[in-house]
């Protein structure tokens, strides 16, 4: 069916083209006649000439703004999910922690216990007070117990929107496309950076893992997602930085694609439709 269309839409602009060819040059034809009426034919076919352009034109914007919220007629997908974290914002928790200016073998320490630490991970869930979290990588490196609180403090500032972010969302919302976020973000995580998030506004849902107590790439959290919003999973496409939580959601049955870059997210897509 969308071949054909798409062989009727090519037939329908060659005829436009050729319709515009001729009324072009119809003055041109009508300027070298001798009959008596060949005036009036060559001012007729001279306005005929300068209007065909002008109603195309004008035909082609009026499309242009009714099809502004229609999708691309090739896409299957209806619903664009994003994760957060090296997808929409920058984590860069290696320059945060460097920022401190720690000895190396304190620095290193530090990165075990907190940022590449289960316990960071869990924290995502929500489940605990922060306090909690905080406390279960003191036990790890007690010797260190007062920078782990600060770096923990200050952990916010290891989130920075990427440049593309708000404007590649609002692109594809323009475009009709439905837009959610599925993230493993903890409770203060969210609360010191939620306000530089600023595509959430543009989104239709948003699943944060603190919040539903649940955390990638458990599949009760995609499920969660494509309940709560009635999404169906073979018209929905989901963008994530890690292999793992890729992989959990095409086993409910969504599209995945692992992100690299915007531009190579951006080309995946499209192979999918989405442009």
């Amino acid at each position: 069916m969308k071949k054909d269309n798409n062989k009727l839409k090519k037939i329908g602009a060659w005829v436009a083209i050729i319709i515009l060819l001729l009324a072009c040059c119809m003055p041109m034809f009508f300027a070298f006649g001798n009959g008596e009426n060949a005036q009036s034919y060559f001012k007729a076919s001279l306005a005929v000439a300068i209007m065909v352009p002008l109603l195309a034109y004008a035909m082609w914007m009026v499309y242009k703004l009714l099809n502004k919220n229609k999708k691309v007629a090739d896409s299957d997908m209806e619903n664009i999910i994003f994760d957060v974290g090296k997808v929409l914002v920058k984590y860069e928790w290696e320059k945060y922690l460097d920022g401190f200016g720690f000895p190396k073998e304190e620095r290193d320490k530090l990165a075990k216990v907190v940022f590449q630490s289960k316990t960071w991970d869990e924290r995502d869930r929500g489940s605990e007070e922060e306090e909690y979290y905080i406390e279960q990588m003191i036990k790890e490196a007690p010797e260190y117990a007062d920078d782990i609180r600060e770096v923990m403090r200050r952990s916010g500032e290891t989130i920075e929107m990427m440049d593309y972010a708000e404007t590649w969302i609002r692109y594809l919302k323009d475009k009709g496309y439905h837009i959610y976020i599925l993230s493993n973000y903890s409770t203060y995580m969210l609360e010191k950076t939620q306000d530089e998030l600023t595509f959430l506004k543009y989104a239709d849902g948003a699943i944060f893992s603190c919040q539903v107590k649940q955390i990638k790439p458990e599949p009760a959290i995609y499920q969660t997602l494509l309940n709560r919003y009635h999404l169906d999973p073979e018209k929905s496409v989901f963008l994530d930085d890690r292999a793992e939580n890729c992989e959990g959601a095409r086993k409910e049955g969504i599209h995945a694609i692992q992100f690299e870059s915007f531009k190579q997210a951006a080309a995946e897509l499209e192979k999918l439709g989405v442009k």
